[in-house]
């Protein structure tokens, strides 16, 4: 099902209804907020400064990261060398996760980062993959324990917030529509079982406790004793998963313990109500989410509000959404169209969606899957450049 809401509509009412915050929580302390700005612009922390390569802060962290970063997907034992070679170039921050490779990830970056002068060359980032897998299980285990009658209450439920929080248009969840449904389902179900059900869940067993094995399990795989970052929930796809109180207690043990030092999430699902639930929280540091030409419009006014608080953002998904790679899922001839308009030229597909998203200077940088030698070569050739968008006269 799709609610189909005019962009701009949407975009107006975005920081009022997307996530279930007052208008004024997007708008409020905006001149403490540039104080802070300032402020941190003190703190600033370079690795790996190149004459080559540009840099941006990524929000109150203070990290001054290359507007292109190494995405972890395609990384692994036999699959890093370009890796070293984006370092060479500039390149300063590493994304992994548990989950990529089924840890296959972390251990290729285990062989670029071997040594104490090659870690203190990069920010590096994991993720708590099991996190909301293993909470969403958990109450789908007692979902389907309870009557009929029970469960189509709870379902109801569930659709009501969905549709009240207007999140499942086509265009704002992207190219992989049904997967993005299927997570922001399972998560609201979660939400909505944890009011009533909550006490049946040993949370410091499966929240506080599963993110600390997590993270110290990276650690090994990752051969150091420190992250730059530490991403919790990995793929949050409802505002309520950032309020649970176990994250942040289990993040400030693994900080006292030296372990990680900053905060964030990501969000491939209703990308805008996330990032805006990271920002109101006053406790993510930053936040990776799902930004492109094609859902573009519905994070503009977050993104701005995201720069303003000082939240530092990754961009990600940006070629995902007009290239198909190798993917199976095909890319509607319009979106290409639509970007070979607004950027045009030669210039390879995946490429155009980078330097678009880099135009925008709210954004912290974007996030690239390299797999090789020529696309770190392409991708990061792409760094400082500055253009000028052709705006559409009418929608593609």
């Amino acid at each position: 099902m799709s609610n189909k809401i005019p962009r701009r509509m949407f975009l107006k009412s975005g920081c009022a209804t997307v996530a279930g915050f007052s208008l004024y929580s997007c708008t409020a302390n905006q001149n403490a907020d540039s104080s802070q700005l300032k402020e941190s612009n003190k703190f600033l922390e370079w690795k790996n400064r190149q004459p080559e390569m540009a840099y941006r802060r990524l929000g109150r962290t203070g990290y001054m990261v290359s507007e292109i970063v190494m995405g972890g997907g395609p990384i692994s034992p036999t699959n890093y060398k370009h890796v070293e070679m984006a370092i060479d170039m500039g390149l300063n921050y590493l994304d992994t996760a548990s989950a990529y490779g089924k840890t296959l990830s972390e251990k290729g970056y285990f062989y670029v980062i071997k040594g104490s002068s090659k870690r203190e060359k990069v920010f590096l980032n994991t993720k708590v993959s099991i996190f909301d897998i293993n909470r969403n299980n958990l109450y789908k285990k007692i979902f389907e324990s309870l009557s009929e009658s029970e469960q189509k209450k709870i379902e109801r439920s569930v659709q009501e917030l969905i549709e009240r929080r207007r999140i499942t248009d086509t265009i704002y969840l992207g190219i992989s529509y049904k997967a993005r449904l299927k997570q922001i389902r399972d998560a609201y179900l979660s939400n909505i079982m944890e009011k009533k059900y909550g006490k049946q869940i040993d949370r410091r067993k499966e929240y506080y406790d599963i993110i600390i094995k997590s993270v110290e399990e990276s650690l090994k795989r990752l051969g150091t004793d420190y992250l730059d970052l530490m991403m919790c929930p990995h793929g949050t796809s409802s505002p309520e998963e950032l309020e649970i109180d176990e994250i942040f207690e289990a993040f400030y043990k693994l900080k006292k313990d030296g372990k990680v030092r900053f905060l964030g999430t990501s969000a491939h699902s209703d990308p805008a109500g996330i990032l805006l639930a990271a920002i109101n929280s006053g406790k993510y540091d930053m936040a990776m989410v799902a930004y492109n030409i094609i859902n573009g419009e519905y994070l503009e006014a977050v993104l701005s509000e995201a720069y303003r608080r000082n939240v530092g953002v990754i961009a990600m998904k940006v070629a995902r959404s007009v290239f198909s790679g190798n993917s199976k899922v095909p890319v509607p001839k319009n979106r290409t169209e639509k970007l070979n308009h607004v950027i045009p030229g030669d210039m390879k597909i995946p490429m155009k969606a980078y330097l678009w998203a880099l135009q925008n200077q709210n954004i912290s940088c974007v996030i690239s899957n390299m797999e090789n030698v020529t696309q770190v070569s392409e991708n990061l050739s792409l760094a400082g450049k500055k253009i000028k968008l052709i705006p559409l006269e009418k929608e593609i």
